[in-house]
């Protein structure tokens, strides 16, 4: 599957972002900065990469159907699992 490239820039850069967050919670925990921070920088970081795999796979999904002429086949089933799967 090929991603539209305006979606794929959407991706990569919440994974950028993601990336930074990593990055600064190693800081955090170099600084010896409290738990509670740190619990909660990893909260986000958690919630980032999940609506990274959301809208990957609904891309992905669209992608599907639109080749597709919307009917159901296996890639969308795939697509179906993976989407499930993050859930």
């Amino acid at each position: 599957m090929e991603m539209d490239p305006e979606e794929m820039a959407r991706v990569v850069n919440r994974l950028r972002r993601t990336q930074g967050q990593v990055g600064g919670v190693v800081r955090m925990l170099e600084e010896g900065r409290t738990c509670e921070d740190i619990i909660t920088q990893l909260a986000a970081v958690s919630r980032a990469l999940d609506r990274t795999g959301f809208a990957l796979t609904a891309s992905g999904l669209r992608q599907c159907l639109a080749d597709s002429g919307g009917t159901e086949t296996t890639d969308t089933l795939k697509l179906e699992k993976v989407f499930l799967s993050l859930a």
